[in-house]
């Protein structure tokens, strides 16, 4: 009786939390300066678009992360989403996506 109320209370509990995704290791791209790290989000059997753009400015590396509502049935299809997405986000904003200076924040 005990094991059933233990399941009932994790799938209320954070136990059930959307979780980045522990895949292979992918290797980030460059486009226009920056590098993006795709960093897909798995949510139950799928996984959700969501990545990092990363510029190197001076000695300070400046990042936009950003999550997406995409949803995808396999990392590969994330993933290759992630690097489409990202280089939309660069060219769409040029030089004002880190023109703040802002050390981290939501692209």
């Amino acid at each position: 009786m005990a094991s059933f109320f233990s399941n009932l209370l994790s799938m209320f509990s954070s136990g059930d939390a959307p979780k980045a995704a522990a895949g292979p290791a992918v290797e980030p791209q460059e486009h226009a300066g920056c590098m993006i790290h795709p960093a897909p989000i798995k949510e139950g059997s799928q996984y959700r678009l969501a990545g990092r753009i990363e510029k190197q400015v001076g000695e300070a590396v400046l990042v936009r992360t950003f999550i997406r509502a995409d949803m995808f049935t396999s990392m590969d299809d994330a993933v290759e989403s992630t690097f489409r997405k990202a280089r939309q986000i660069i060219d769409q904003n040029g030089a004002s996506l880190f023109s703040d200076g802002a050390p981290e924040r939501s692209a």
